[in-house]
């Protein structure tokens, strides 16, 4: 903890002419977004148990509004936090699509010869294990990188509608992308279970 400490603290100091801007955590957003659906259930248990202010400081560094946590006086009370837990279903059910690509890319693409023993003559370069591995790595490199930019995306689009939450003014852009990516969604989903 001391070491992510020293790193906020050497990213956040001014350097040369003024102080330098530091880049979201695209790590932390990333792995935000995949547990969001855990996080708004365990969130409506929270509320429930009277222990509001845990929700409240996992959903300030959720939604990346630690500053507005300490500062604003109007910091969500029970019903807020679980307004908003409610409203993060449908983002953490979209999280597990690209969730379950990664998890596909684990299983099929780096644990390959674990997972599927041969004989490989029929597989994807085939027919040695060697060839068969690397094909289907490298097949599903890109299939990774595009669900960790979902995750992103979505990480992204939790911060937006967070605000709200913390009393900022939150336009219909983050609604309508959450309505059309949650649609969106469920036809992925459908579809995807009409080919199996």
């Amino acid at each position: 903890m001391s070491f992510l400490t020293s790193r906020r603290a050497r990213d956040e100091r001014p350097s040369g002419s003024g102080a330098r801007l530091v880049p979201p955590r695209r790590a932390s957003r990333i792995g935000y977004a995949a547990a969001l659906l855990p996080a708004s259930l365990v969130t409506l248990g929270a509320v429930a148990a009277g222990r509001s202010d845990k929700a409240r400081a996992w959903w300030a560094r959720a939604g990346e509004q630690e500053s507005a946590a300490r500062s604003s006086p109007g910091r969500p009370g029970a019903w807020r936090l679980s307004a908003h837990a409610l409203l993060c279903v449908p983002l953490g059910l979209l999280a597990l699509i690209p969730v379950g690509i990664e998890i596909l890319f684990v299983l099929r693409g780096v644990l390959y010869p674990i997972v599927d023993h041969g004989p490989y003559d029929h597989s994807w370069g085939g027919p040695s294990m060697a060839g068969a591995w690397i094909v289907h790595f490298l097949v599903a490199l890109p299939f990774a990188a595009a669900g960790l930019g979902a995750l992103w995306l979505l990480g992204r689009l939790h911060s937006r509608l967070a605000g709200w939450m913390w009393g900022r003014r939150v336009g219909p852009g983050p609604v309508l992308a959450l309505l059309l990516s949650s649609v969106a969604g469920f036809v992925l989903v459908i579809a995807w279970i009409h080919q199996l």
